[in-house]
């Protein structure tokens, strides 16, 4: 007795690596999501970068699952900010990631990072001058002020720290970056040592 079941052909989709791929993009998306982003932005920036070829609009979102017009939006924002670039001039032209990101992410550390670090230190040295000021007069301050001072030191390696990560120009190539990983752990190591 044969099979009532549909007994279609499989589909990309269905393709073991074409799985795995899919499930790279969706980590990647996740990873994108959890620094505040949209995760579609990471889930599709995956998908081209790792393809073989550029992919058509429509068929990243067939392979996404998700509709069209989530894609060409998310498109349009990752071409704003360099991530992604289309192959012609046709509006349905096919889509490559672009793979040096470093620009970036550099950027967003500037932005958004910086300003966080910023409003932390800043806000303890008014906090550390107010416990001065009341230290000289006595006063009963009720917070340690040797640990303020540890916590705005901390507060300023993080930014020497963000500084020179931003500075950092990471390798264009696969083959240098194994030569910058073993600087960039270099790196590490002796801040590690100046605790």
């Amino acid at each position: 007795m044969e099979s009532t079941e549909n007994n279609t052909a499989p589909t990309a989709q269905d393709h073991p690596l074409t799985v795995r791929v899919l499930h790279v993009a969706d980590a990647v998306g996740e990873f994108i999501a959890w620094w505040g982003f949209k995760a579609i932005h990471g889930r599709i920036w995956a998908l081209l970068a790792l393809s073989s070829g550029p992919r058509a609009q429509a068929e990243v979102a067939d392979l996404l699952g998700v509709s069209r017009a989530l894609v060409s939006a998310a498109m349009h924002e990752l071409h704003e900010r360099g991530l992604v670039r289309p192959v012609g001039d046709s509006r349905q032209a096919p889509w490559v990631a672009v793979m040096d990101v470093w620009p970036v992410i550099a950027d967003v550390l500037r932005q958004r990072e910086w300003i966080l670090i910023e409003r932390a230190r800043v806000t303890l040295e008014a906090a550390i001058e107010e416990a001065e000021l009341l230290e000289a007069a006595d006063e009963h301050i009720g917070f340690d002020l040797d640990r303020m001072r540890v916590l705005l030191n901390l507060t300023e390696m993080a930014q020497r720290f963000l500084r020179i990560l931003v500075s950092l120009r990471v390798p264009r190539s696969i083959a240098s970056l194994g030569d910058w990983l073993v600087k960039a752990t270099g790196l590490l190591g002796s801040l590690r040592r100046l605790r």
